[in-house]
């Protein structure tokens, strides 16, 4: 696994979403009230819509086209919706925030969505 440095902690708005950019990811990284911070795509299931500026409630975000919720822990989208969204390591060294990746993931993403794969 390859850890990009994504900033540092204080950079990351208590129960705001910010978009990070790692390649062709796009990533909705988000910093619980409880100091947690967690990493999924900025990709709603159901419509797409971008989850970095939904509403933060405990460990869930509400997508802001349809408010679908989704679990950050595991990238669930809570019932009666059904699907997932694909969730990113996050490592805290000291003040700096990474995130962790699987070797080339940032490129195969974009080539999964336009059908090069």
């Amino acid at each position: 696994m390859r850890e990009v440095t994504i900033g540092k902690v204080t950079e990351i708005p208590e129960r705001t979403g910010r978009v990070v950019h790692i390649g062709n990811l796009e990533l909705a990284v988000f910093r619980l009230s409880g100091g947690e911070i967690r990493a999924v795509e900025n990709r709603c299931p159901h419509r797409g819509g971008p989850l970095a500026e939904g509403m933060i409630s405990g460990g869930y975000v509400y997508c802001p086209l349809h408010e679908w919720k989704i679990r950050l822990k595991d990238g669930k989208v809570q019932d009666p919706d059904s699907g997932c969204v694909q969730t990113y390591p996050v490592i805290v060294e000291g003040d700096e925030v990474k995130i962790g990746l699987r070797e080339n993931e940032e490129f195969r993403q974009r080539e999964e969505e336009t059908g090069l794969v």
